[in-house]
């Protein structure tokens, strides 16, 4: 099975706990990418809820399917947020960001009742931290604080580095009008203190360290679904 399939299927198991009337969080990203489909789908057959993007790209896409789309503003607590992610740690501890959203979709998985991950099997690691952590940044002293991200990275990790993510030449602007620096830590052996630090620093809006958030995780696998709780 390809990692696009295990996508799909973590997708589906996850729609399972879509209830009629729900008002759902939608994440950012490739694997919520191949779910909005799915549940458009479940829509056009007549389920009924409405939907909170956390991207503006998420909100093209599920506006495009015919997903009826609110805002935060507009509700008090969401029932479910789905949401895909870089990396899981055992105890269901995520590094999200790649998609650069991170800061939206803390905000809408922290007003949730419950945040169910889906994922392939690529994303399940032993230690967070091979895929570079993303920090959003505002861009007033936006080289001050990069400067205290990488004194922080070198401290707790000897090949450590940050960048500043570029497209096309071009710094990467968040849908906050912020910037994004991607810390490659190689392993972060205490997830909590790094997002002690992260939060401490002047500059940082927010990171993408989302600890003990996820109720559950949904991983696609060739032998099918697995199914975590926390």
């Amino acid at each position: 099975m390809t990692h696009e399939l295990e996508k799909a299927a973590a997708g589906r198991a996850a729609l399972a706990e879509v209830k009629e009337g729900m008002v759902l969080g939608l994440g950012t990203g490739s694997t919520v990418g191949a779910l909005l489909p799915l549940l458009a789908e479940q829509v056009k057959g007549g389920l009924d809820i409405v939907a909170v993007p956390t991207s503006k790209a998420t909100q093209r896409l599920a506006a495009s399917l015919g997903i009826r789309l609110i805002t935060l503003d507009e509700v008090e607590t969401l029932d479910l947020t789905i949401d895909g992610a870089d990396e899981i740690d055992p105890e269901l501890n995520l590094i999200k960001g790649g998609g650069g959203a991170l800061v939206r979709e803390k905000i809408v998985a922290a007003s949730s009742r419950r945040l169910v991950i889906i994922a392939d099997r690529s994303k399940q690691v032993a230690t967070l931290g091979a895929f570079p952590l993303a920090v959003e940044i505002v861009p007033f002293g936006a080289s001050a604080t990069l400067r205290k991200l990488a004194q922080l990275v070198s401290h707790m990790s000897r090949d450590g580095r940050v960048t500043l993510r570029r497209q096309d030449g071009e710094a990467v602007v968040s849908d906050n009008g912020n910037l994004l620096a991607d810390c490659s830590f190689g392993a972060i052996r205490d997830p909590v203190a790094v997002a002690r630090a992260l939060a401490d620093m002047p500059g940082v809006v927010d990171h993408g360290l989302f600890l003990g958030m996820a109720n559950c995780v949904h991983v696609g696998t060739p032998q099918g679904v697995v199914t975590l709780h926390r």
